[in-house]
């Protein structure tokens, strides 16, 4: 199977995306390096997502570039895919939307499983953008706390108060009074960034993604033969 890829890079720092599996990514000091980790990224969200591998094999193959400014070396991403742009079906909504709020359950469910969620689980790290989260209720609290600025990006007031499955849940009720949500272009939102709802979807699953890998990594770590692989990573 030929994995179509988005390479968001700054010089040779990479974020590749899997074009078909939103939310999918990996990252690395060069492409190369990104590329060798997709088959094994794919397999793990297959596995998440309950479907089978492809017979053929993955082949990840960059059909996008995409140079940006951002520090890439940090996660910090701006790019809106092609098909970001297009409208989305009810099926396809519907689809996507189970998926976003499978992943902030089983977010919900890997942080319940950490015995002490205020316990150190890696050294602390400052970057530009602030220091990193260390504690599991620090991580907890950072990906749920995107909830309302993902949907303010496409004009949908709501919050983070509450658990992460229902702060998302509401935000989802909020959208979903508006009567042309599914069909809204892609809009510019804070410091020139474009949003859509495809994109606020795919973020969703990719905040989540890259959040429970490095808690599941650091909590098994700390509390050895604890922590069940909610997210299916296969490490």
């Amino acid at each position: 199977m030929i994995l179509r890829c988005l390479w968001e890079h700054n010089g040779d720092d990479t974020l590749l995306w899997a074009l078909d599996y939103p939310g999918a990514f990996t990252r690395g000091s060069s492409l190369d390096g990104a590329l060798k980790k997709m088959p094994a990224e794919i397999a793990a969200y297959l596995s998440w997502t309950g479907k089978p591998l492809p017979a053929d094999g993955i082949c990840p193959e960059v059909t996008v570039d995409a140079p940006c400014g951002l520090a890439v070396s940090d996660a910090d991403s701006d790019v809106i895919f092609p098909e970001e742009h297009q409208p989305l079906s009810a099926d396809e909504y519907a689809t996507l939307k189970r998926l976003v709020m499978q992943s902030a359950r089983d977010f919900q469910a890997l942080f319940d499983f950490i015995p002490n969620q205020h316990a150190p689980l890696k050294p602390r790290r400052d970057t530009f953008y602030g220091s990193v989260p260390c504690t599991a209720r620090e991580m907890y609290d950072h990906t749920r706390s995107v909830n309302d600025y993902y949907f303010a990006e496409i004009g949908v007031a709501t919050h983070h108060e509450g658990g992460i499955a229902a702060c998302r849940a509401h935000g989802f009720s909020q959208l979903e009074v508006q009567t042309d949500f599914l069909t809204r272009p892609a809009c510019e939102g804070s410091y020139g960034e474009m949003w859509s709802l495809r994109k606020v979807l795919r973020r969703f699953l990719w905040h989540d993604r890259i959040h429970a890998k490095a808690l599941y990594r650091s909590a098994r770590t700390v509390f050895p033969g604890q922590i069940p692989d909610v997210f299916s990573f296969g490490e």
